[in-house]
């Protein structure tokens, strides 16, 4: 930390000798330069697994440089790089933080930077998991919405927000079963069917969240047929929309559904090892 500190401070020194009204310039040739060699140094540390000096050098060519992109999100990056999704502690999630921070600096200059909206959105969605946190979900989603609207017809946007609709799906299932089995006497397993009322609970509460991902898993699968992820996904879906389901004949029916979306993973999963291909 001193060592960084004292970098940064030696920068900021040599910035303010070099003009005192510098802040409100546009950077020279001499500091565009200078911000490029820190840029490959930086991509340099970063390859190698070296990421706190990786942090430093992209932090001093956005400094010599704010207007330089890519120094923004290779900072971005590097924060990204050092965050580990589930893991707890205020160190971990100041990582979390600042790649946002950096990706959305990143925006400020490009607003449809993918790398950047990307980046937000799978950090926000790793964060939301543990502890379970539905408003950074829908904040996460909201980012791949500002996806499609760039690029419709990538099939990850849709991919991520069926995940995303399948995690909240899941959360609200798990906590009302456990409420129920705290206030009543019968408890019900998690293989068995929800009481009327229940199921009532969670189809006012997630109904619409079901929906919409089993819509968009639908469509990345459209977009890329052999999406194995989606199928898996769209599965885990239908059984969550058995759930909400008013008749036994409905929900044998989502079952169904789920039951062949894993003979097709199933199938997919098999032709690919015979072709010998990995993806």
């Amino acid at each position: 930390m001193k060592k960084i500190m004292s970098t940064l401070l030696l920068l900021v020194l040599a910035i303010g000798v070099a003009s005192p009204g510098l802040s409100a310039q546009l950077p020279d040739l001499d500091s565009k330069n200078r911000a490029r060699d820190r840029l490959n140094a930086g991509v340099q540390a970063f390859k190698s697994g070296e990421y706190d000096q990786a942090t430093e050098d992209f932090k001093q060519a956005k400094m010599l440089d704010p207007s330089f992109l890519n120094a923004r999100l290779y900072l971005a990056t590097a924060y990204a790089a050092q965050f580990i999704p589930g893991a707890p502690g205020e160190e971990n999630t100041r990582m979390g933080e600042q790649a946002i921070e950096e990706f959305k600096g990143v925006l400020d200059i490009d607003p449809k930077n993918l790398s950047a909206i990307d980046g937000i959105g799978s950090i926000l969605y790793h964060m939301a998991g543990t502890p379970f946190d539905a408003a950074k979900f829908k904040e996460s989603k909201s980012y791949q919405l500002k996806h499609i609207q760039i690029k419709p017809d990538d099939h990850v946007p849709y991919y991520w927000i069926g995940v995303i609709d399948w995690g909240i799906a899941f959360h609200a299932n798990k906590s009302l079963r456990e409420e129920y089995n705290r206030l009543e006497p019968s408890q019900i397993k998690d293989s068995d069917p929800m009481p009327i009322t229940l199921a009532a609970r969670f189809r006012e509460q997630v109904g619409m969240v079901v929906d919409e991902g089993i819509e968009n898993l639908k469509k990345a699968m459209e977009l890329q047929p052999e999406h194995d992820d989606a199928m898996a996904f769209l599965n885990l879906l239908y059984r969550q929309k058995a759930e909400l389901e008013p008749t036994p004949e409905l929900r044998e029916a989502d079952v169904k559904t789920a039951d062949d979306l894993v003979d097709q993973v199933k199938a997919l999963k098999k032709k690919r090892l015979e072709r010998n291909d990995p993806q």
